[in-house]
């Protein structure tokens, strides 16, 4: 059974109990609400929260949950050194994901029965050629192990969704005859939703928090086991980039974090500036009409895709540069893609989140400062620089911390705009790379994640990680500070 299936089952039964749980409310009073605790749709709300919500969770915990149980169920019988024939367990249990995958197409298409797939050999069937024949394409012949493998893959995937529909399905009837029962005259069927929308209120609001924890503890523990293989002296001090898969690499970070935050920072002196003249014209200066049209124009560059830009830079801003700068003139640019160009490209991107934000914060300062400043006898321009600013200053360093975050996650544009080059250089008109970057190259491809020219892509993050905390603190510890001296 589908997933969507399921949560449609679950769906139509809450929307059943919510009708029952309603009108038995009602039948028990001979249709007088006035002997009714809470109102009519209040019993079948609550009806419907004790089918749903419960039977839902478990589906949600279970889709989480099965993938891990059967990986590792899998994975121990991918233990011995014949089975993986000098690979590591990681990309064996690839192969197996793939032709597991390839079995359920090939059964879904109908170009094999479930039998067939079963029972399926690699000595008496070329299994690449079956598969090749519902369209699934596999770089390699199909071991024994790895069919076997994929094999017990399907069929524990198999029994857990089988497992997981009935127990959902039982979880929601189980829910929707608690509810229906519950139904009576006397019932606080208020209290009892209002408490239950109260928890659903509370897990929402803890997601954010969890997601964060995991994604922290995800980068911790892959972080230890980098630095297990690798010297975390090496890692911090060292000014070299050259990962190797077949050893002898040099995982300096220094040469990326310098590029990163060069580029942020070209990013920024070109996104600040414009972005907050913009806010500070929008907001004080243009009328009602000419602020209708250029706020709109101005956020359609938060909409634009990361990889246009990458192309905007690559295609337009770097051969422009060049001609500027290039060897025929100045000769300080080699070639198109540069510092510059990424910088340039990211700041252009950067401006609708500096403009839009300080706009809104400045358009929140009280119209009665304005009045103030102008009853002394400020002028426009020194009420905006002596009153509004200071008053919105934290709203307005909330929207650059927010555009240098975005600064230093970007990806696209310095892949297509900065080159690929890790080095030290304070030339603007080179060839440079960032951290984010170097990330997507170490995890591209079958890499070997046990080895540590993959497990670095984690220990870039963690520390990228650090990096942006520390921003986020100074930007906190600036504003408050500045916010007890204006107030």
């Amino acid at each position: 059974m589908s997933n969507t299936l399921l949560a449609l089952i679950v769906l139509a039964l809450g929307a059943i109990g919510y009708v029952i749980g309603r009108q038995r409310a009602l039948k028990a009073t001979d249709g007088d609400q006035r002997k009714l605790h809470s109102l009519p749709s209040y019993y079948g709300t609550n009806v419907l929260l004790k089918t749903m919500v419960p039977a839902l969770l478990l589906m949600l915990v279970w889709l989480l949950a099965q993938p891990i149980v059967v990986d590792r169920s899998v994975r121990a019988g991918l233990q011995d050194e014949s089975v993986r024939q000098d690979r590591s367990v990681s990309l064996v249990m690839t192969d197996v994901r793939r032709v597991a995958n390839g079995l359920g197409i090939a059964v879904e298409q109908g170009v094999m029965s479930r039998d067939e797939a079963r029972s399926l050999d690699t000595q008496s069937t070329d299994v690449r050629a079956r598969l090749g024949e519902a369209g699934v394409a596999l770089g390699s012949d199909v071991t024994p192990a790895v069919l076997e493998a994929a094999q017990q893959y399907r069929g524990l995937s198999g029994t857990g969704d089988i497992a997981r529909f009935a127990l959902v399905v039982a979880l929601a009837l189980a829910g929707l005859g608690w509810g229906v029962r519950e139904s009576t005259p006397s019932f606080r069927a208020r209290n009892s939703v209002e408490r239950g929308i109260k928890s659903l209120l509370i897990l929402a609001s803890c997601i954010a928090i969890l997601t964060t924890i995991g994604i922290v503890l995800s980068l911790v523990f892959n972080t230890i086991e980098f630095f297990r293989i690798y010297p975390a002296r090496d890692f911090f001090l060292s000014t070299t980039w050259s990962p190797s898969f077949g050893g002898g690499s040099e995982l300096g970070i220094l040469p990326l974090l310098w590029g990163t935050l060069y580029i942020s920072l070209i990013a920024l002196l070109v996104a600040v500036p414009i972005g907050l003249f913009a806010a500070v014209y929008l907001s004080e200066y243009a009328s009602k009409r000419v602020r209708s049209v250029a706020k709109p124009a101005i956020e359609i560059l938060a909409g634009i895709p990361t990889i246009v830009y990458g192309l905007f830079a690559l295609l337009t801003i770097g051969p422009l540069l060049l001609r500027v700068f290039g060897d025929d003139t100045v000769g300080w640019m080699d070639g198109g893609t540069a510092v510059m160009t990424a910088g340039l490209a990211m700041g252009i991107m950067l401006i609708p989140f500096v403009s839009s934000l300080s706009d809104d914060v400045i358009n929140a300062v009280p119209q009665a400062m304005r009045d103030g400043s102008y009853g002394l006898g400020a002028t426009q321009s020194e009420t905006i620089k002596q009153v509004i600013l200071p008053a919105a200053l934290p709203g307005i360093v909330g929207a650059i911390l927010l555009a240098a975050s975005r600064a230093i996650g970007e990806t696209m544009i310095v892949v297509l705009g900065a080159g690929a080059a890790a080095r030290l250089s304070l030339n603007p008109f080179e060839a440079m790379t960032t951290v984010t970057a170097k990330i997507v190259s170490q995890l591209t491809g079958d890499a070997d994640f046990s080895s540590a020219e993959a497990l670095v892509a984690f220990a870039l993050g963690m520390t990228l990680f650090v990096v942006t905390l520390g921003l986020n603190v100074l930007a906190l510890y600036i504003v408050r500070k500045y916010r007890e001296q204006y107030e």
